[in-house]
């Protein structure tokens, strides 16, 4: 391939940095190499996914998906009803990758380790091209649900074959499947016990009429959503096609959305749509959350596969470019902002697989602390994410307001993770209410914290304050502020523990102590040259 012209007729193109080229996300991430060591989760499978994203290829196709979104197809050119939504080749290069990978499968192989090596693969698909997470995640999620009802082992089966089909025929014509998700009404929102859609017996299965605000991934082979059965709020599957044609999930339109622009979200109509029961008819809210309570490990990850990405752009810029005759990389300033972000990326992925090694654990202990730690990694990580980002953004000047650059594309998918299955005020309520109701979980917490008391004073001091702050459950208005700082309080724990003595101590010191400003590079005393060094990527 031969390189492009820097001798122009009317100047010459100097002090501009490479293009990056192919990139290794595992080699060059040695803060995931270290966590999937501690965790157990499986190298082997991540290496190569991560080496084949990380392909300069991979990296246009990822540009080719968000430029070129779907199409709606409602009508044929005869007027009968398509309902179907069309994608650009790219789209299907990284579904195809990240299926044959074991994205949505892989955990359920009963290997040790699959939802830590899930979680990571997660934050790995994040850092490239986090659009086609979606159909994938609940494809992942929805097979706990799935394992409720006997009856549905066909599909489950299917889902968790390590292939792509996306050809148009129903589930028993194809070798692969995915599922969506249709929960969410107009008038309710999250909350789903407000849901209007009604579900009518027919023999076995059931006939749905309603309409959904949103439909995540409206081409999957079939959809997990809630209607009012006789008995009350039910879970259902819906396929998307049947035997004998095509089952009435009527497309209304495609939301324009601010990001994740590669994947497509409608609002849909059920007119006599055929579906089969989840779980027992009234207990559709229980049912749900088993699936609600998975894709939430993959919310709590893929901001810190966003964070990393931005900080791989700016780290890249940086090393590569001067101002004002040294480079940027050795500017005092810059290194304060680059390294106060990377401690945000580096506790926020140390936080998810730390939530994913408990998925991974049978006893209550486990699930338990699950339960809570995914919430506070969820809150918490998405709050910190959109800030990183924009400072990255800030860090390659103009060029990271431009479109050549992933920052843009990064910085719209910022604020999703923290918007879908429940935003912040909801998850902070949520752990108000696991706590209230699961004495077990305020126990595994403060289990983790007290481990790392009398190593560090600043530490003890912020776990002091907390307590003193909060004896007990906090009132309602004050579960944001309660939630970032058992968050935060968590993260310090981890990195005390587990990460270089630079980071730990600039963490604490600047998270806990607040020995900081407010805003990103606010900080003294921090050694830049260590946590940098864990930041910057294989060139």
């Amino acid at each position: 391939m031969t390189s492009p012209l820097s001798h122009l007729a009317t100047h010459e193109v100097t002090n501009q940095p490479p293009a990056p080229g192919d990139r290794d996300l595992w080699a060059g991430d040695i803060v995931l190499r270290q966590a999937i060591a501690r965790h157990g989760g499986q190298p082997g499978a991540l290496e190569p996914y991560a080496r084949a994203l990380g392909t300069a290829a991979m990296q246009e196709a990822a540009r080719d998906a968000n430029r070129h979104p779907p199409e709606l197809h409602l009508f044929d050119r005869a007027g009968r009803r398509l309902d179907e939504v069309r994608f650009h080749p790219a789209w299907h290069g990284f579904m195809q990758l990240s299926a044959e990978a074991g994205y949505a499968a892989l955990p359920w192989e009963e290997a040790p380790g699959g939802h830590v090596t899930h979680a990571a693969m997660v934050y790995l698909a994040s850092q490239v091209e986090p659009g086609h997470c979606c159909p994938l995640t609940m494809s992942y999620a929805a097979t706990p649900a799935l394992r409720t009802t006997p009856a549905l082992a066909p599909w489950l089966e299917k889902l968790q074959v390590r292939a792509w089909d996306p050809a148009i025929a129903p589930m028993t014509g194809k070798r692969a499947i995915t599922l969506g998700m249709a929960m969410t009404e107009k008038q309710g929102g999250s909350d789903l016990r407000a849901n209007a859609t009604t579900a009518t017996r027919d023999g076995d299965a059931y006939r749905l009429r309603g309409h959904k605000w949103f439909c995540s991934a409206p081409m999957s082979d079939g959809f997990l959503t809630l209607a009012q059965a006789p008995e009350g709020l039910t879970c259902f599957l819906v396929p998307r096609w049947l035997d004998h044609g095509r089952n009435p999930i009527l497309i209304q339109r495609l939301k324009d959305k601010l990001g994740n622009r590669s994947n497509a979200s409608a609002e849909i109509e059920y007119d006599n749509t055929l579906a089969y029961r989840v779980g027992d008819e009234g207990a559709g809210v229980r049912t749900i959350l088993s699936m609600v309570h998975h894709t939430r490990l993959d919310t709590a990850l893929a901001p810190a596969g966003l964070m990393r990405a931005a900080l791989s752009e700016a780290h890249h810029w940086a090393s590569h470019r001067s101002a004002f005759q040294k480079q940027l990389i050795d500017q005092p300033l810059m290194r304060a902002v680059l390294a106060d972000l990377a401690l945000d990326w580096e506790a926020a992925l140390k936080l998810g697989l730390k939530v994913a090694r408990n998925f991974d654990g049978t006893a209550d202990e486990h699930r338990t602390f699950a339960r809570i730690a995914v919430a506070l990694a969820k809150y918490h990580n998405n709050k910190r994410a959109p800030l990183v980002i924009y400072e990255a953004m800030e860090a390659l000047g103009g060029m990271g307001y431009v479109e050549d650059t992933p920052l843009p594309m990064l910085y719209r998918e910022a604020p999703l993770n923290g918007i879908w299955e429940g935003s912040g005020n909801v998850i902070c309520l949520d752990i108000l209410r696991t706590l209230a109701k699961e004495p077990l979980a305020g126990e595994m917490l403060n289990a983790e914290l007290q481990s790392v008391t009398g190593t560090d004073r600043r530490f003890d001091a912020a776990l002091k304050a907390h307590r003193t702050r909060w004896p007990g459950l906090p009132p309602e208005a004050e579960a944001r502020w309660f939630a970032e700082s058992l968050a935060l309080l968590l993260q310090g724990a981890l990195l005390i523990r587990h990460s270089s003595d630079a980071v730990a101590d600039a963490f604490v010191a600047t998270r806990l102590a607040r020995g900081s400003g407010r805003i990103a590079g606010a900080i003294s005393g921090c050694d830049t040259g260590a946590i940098l060094a864990r930041i910057a990527p294989v060139e």
